[in-house]
């Protein structure tokens, strides 16, 4: 099932999102082959449960995109160990469909999050896996890309987002 994306504005995209505490049932399972499917549906290299409008520490990343099975990736309950470098690059983020801004990001991430069966495991990231870390778990944690950027360029953004909403153009 492809789930619609909740779009900025939406109160769960600014909340921390609740500790997942049940491993490796039918219901787990099928959502997170449902997050897989909407997050390419959206054509997007990640997507996290708040973003279509659940509340629960889960993310899914795939930075080829659907090419490379191997490189899906279920991140449940993470948390970042370190960060090292930087980098800056373009970003966007499936629920602030048409805004891209220059983000400022670690180039390389460790992070240890449980699978599906619950079962803790570490990943280290590097440049956009690095960045996709980042992002998915900033949003478990209740922040959008947004809060990376000037206040200036952010208020540009939420005006524009106000004026969509205004004519409608925003759901």
């Amino acid at each position: 099932m492809v789930y619609p994306i909740v779009k900025f504005g939406n109160p769960v995209l600014e909340q921390e999102a609740e500790t997942v505490t049940e491993f490796d049932t039918p219901e787990l399972h099928k959502f997170i082959d449902d997050m897989f499917e909407s997050m390419y549906a959206a054509k997007g290299v990640g997507l996290a449960a708040p973003q279509i409008g659940a509340s629960r520490k889960i993310a899914v990343i795939d930075t080829s995109v659907g090419e490379n099975p191997e490189e899906k990736l279920v991140l449940i309950n993470p948390k970042i160990l370190k960060l090292e470098g930087k980098q800056t690059g373009e970003e966007g983020c499936l629920s602030i469909p048409g805004f891209r801004e220059q983000v400022s990001r670690a180039k390389r991430a460790i992070i240890r999050a449980q699978d599906i069966k619950g079962q803790w495991y570490e990943e280290t990231g590097e440049d956009l896996l690095a960045r996709a870390f980042q992002h998915e778990i900033d949003h478990l944690n209740g922040r959008l890309y947004i809060k990376h950027i000037s206040a200036l360029k952010r208020d540009l953004i939420k005006r524009k987002v106000r004026k969509l909403v205004k004519a409608g153009e925003w759901a």
